[in-house]
């Protein structure tokens, strides 16, 4: 019996360049909610350019958790690429994972999320199928 190994995650990137509307009050440095909206958007731009159009009218994410560490300060001008990839899915659960970066690749911040699918037609969370994960491994 030959051993099949698990498919490997497909790596979504979105660059990033971090304007004056990024700095926090003090005027210092990126706004730790401003990550928070990029780890968003970065999940939501992979769902949008990998998922199949029927899949995306049938069922909306919605966040129960996200887990974020700040590793390095980011400054205007800087320019950056947002990372994501999807975990293991349990149930109507998935861990995304997100990891944003320097060009140069020196980590600034990481995330975990989970997300939770939901049926459009009913409102209801919905068992992730190995249909749904297919588009977001290789």
């Amino acid at each position: 019996m030959q051993d099949h190994p698990e498919p490997l995650p497909i790596v979504f990137e979105m660059p990033v360049t971090v304007t004056d509307e990024h700095i926090d009050a003090p005027g210092h440095h990126v706004n730790n909610v401003v990550y928070l909206q990029w780890v968003q958007q970065v999940a939501i731009a992979h769902w949008s350019s990998a998922a199949p159009r029927e899949m995306q009218e049938a069922v909306v994410w919605f966040v129960t958790r996200h887990e974020i560490d700040y590793l390095r300060e980011v400054f205007p001008g800087e320019r950056l690429v947002v990372r994501t990839h999807v975990g293991p899915a349990k149930g109507a659960r998935f861990d995304r994972l997100v990891e944003i970066v320097r060009e140069g690749g020196e980590p600034v911040c990481r995330a975990r999320s989970t997300w939770a699918a939901i049926d459009v037609r009913t409102g209801r969370p919905t068992r992730i199928t190995p249909e749904m994960r297919a588009p977001f491994l290789r």
